[in-house]
């Protein structure tokens, strides 16, 4: 069905990076939500009413929100694709993050709602009619909902959305409460004791649980994280592989939703190569690096020595100095200037954001390093901090 589904309504041969793909995909996801999760409102309210079991009215009312929250994942995606324009030059994909986030939160309101009307039911509870019909219709809707998750794991693994991954984690979330509910209408069969509001009390925790990993995992990509240590790679790997290029470094990605990413990068070359040559291979990085990645990437030149056997002995030194004080830390952008009284070590240190020295203690502690080894050495240090 998931297969059949998407053949029907996305073209083969479409790229899942593209923007109007995507959106494809997630209103396809967000119908398909809409659909399975307003049939089980509907049987859900009709056998909750009619068996009186407040945990299946409540999973009634979850399902509900999930159609709600479907609603807001088909018109994020379909407002994700539109074009940048003036006052949004990067483009609308963010809003699938913001689509997400909006999620999270119904299920959390959800969540806390039922929990209140569990501790009302444990207070003074209601009996519990059991009927066949209510256990089809829980047991059709774990089957549903376990299809929906599977359905959404695949469109959110095709286009690597985090709107679909936390709508897997809510069917899945659903998929327990549903549970939940199914033992609590088993034993009312069996027992006449007031387990109903404990077992919507166990689904409320469910719900509520689903709803902060929810928020977490938008929250991020919202406030910024770093890209993928094998995107990053490939990306240096692609910078490294032309000729005249013998390091980069300062690599920036930034991600302004799904398939619109920015970078820019430092690209060491050696101080002698002919600048023309040098900015026609870095003009045709570029622009490879835009097809086979989709990234939009702006290279900078920082020209270095190379060949230089004094200056390669000073980098080592200074290299071996500064892993001294932790192996994490690296150099880049290194260059000499003589002078007749003292040496001028001019260059940068890659340390991680949480770092455990404050910029200036590290630059100081290098610096005595240095001079320890040579007082004629003055270090002019620069701090970089790794956004990947």
């Amino acid at each position: 069905m998931t297969e059949l589904l998407m053949k029907l309504f996305i073209r083969k041969d479409a790229p899942a990076d593209d923007p109007k793909t995507r959106a494809s995909y997630g209103m396809l996801s967000g119908l398909v939500g809409i659909a399975v999760n307003v049939i089980l409102t509907v049987a859900k309210f009709a056998v909750g009413s009619l068996t009186g079991s407040i945990s299946i009215t409540a999973d009634a009312i979850n399902n509900l929100s999930d159609a709600g929250s479907s609603v807001v994942t088909l018109v994020g995606f379909k407002m994700a694709k539109k074009p940048a324009d003036k006052e949004h030059p990067y483009g609308h994909g963010r809003i699938e993050y913001i689509s997400a986030l909006i999620v999270s939160f119904l299920v959390l309101l959800m969540g806390v709602e039922l929990l209140k009307s569990s501790v009302g039911k444990i207070r003074t509870p209601d009996t519990v009619t059991y009927s066949n019909a209510a256990l089809i219709v829980l047991i059709v809707s774990i089957l549903f909902k376990l299809w929906l998750a599977y359905f959404n794991y695949s469109v959110g693994k095709k286009i690597d959305s985090t709107a679909n991954k936390a709508v897997v984690a809510d069917s899945l979330s659903d998929t327990a409460a549903t549970a939940a509910a199914l033992i609590s209408l088993i034993i009312s069969k069996f027992s006449s004791a007031p387990v109903d509001g404990w077992f919507g009390l166990v689904v409320s925790g469910f719900i509520i649980y689903s709803g902060i990993g929810i928020v977490k995992d938008t929250v991020s990509p919202l406030l910024g994280q770093p890209p993928k240590k094998e995107f990053v790679k490939q990306i240096e790997d692609e910078i490294l592989s032309y000729p005249n290029i013998v390091g980069v470094h300062d690599l920036i990605i930034h991600d302004y939703g799904p398939g619109r990413q920015f970078a820019s990068a430092h690209a060491e070359v050696p101080s002698s190569v002919d600048v023309m040559k040098i900015h026609d291979t870095i003009d045709l990085i570029e622009r490879n690096i835009h097809r086979k990645y989709n990234l939009l990437i702006s290279i900078h030149l920082d020209p270095i020595m190379v060949n230089d056997i004094h200056i390669n002995r000073l980098h080592d030194l200074t290299e071996s100095a500064v892993k001294s004080i932790d192996p994490v830390l690296s150099i880049h952008d290194f260059r000499v200037v003589e002078g007749p009284t003292h040496s001028n070590l001019i260059f940068d240190v890659m340390a991680p954001p949480d770092f455990r020295l404050s910029d200036r203690e590290l630059t100081n502690l290098i610096g005595e390093k240095l001079s320890k080894i040579d007082e004629r050495y003055f270090c002019v240090i620069t701090v970089d901090h790794s956004f990947n």
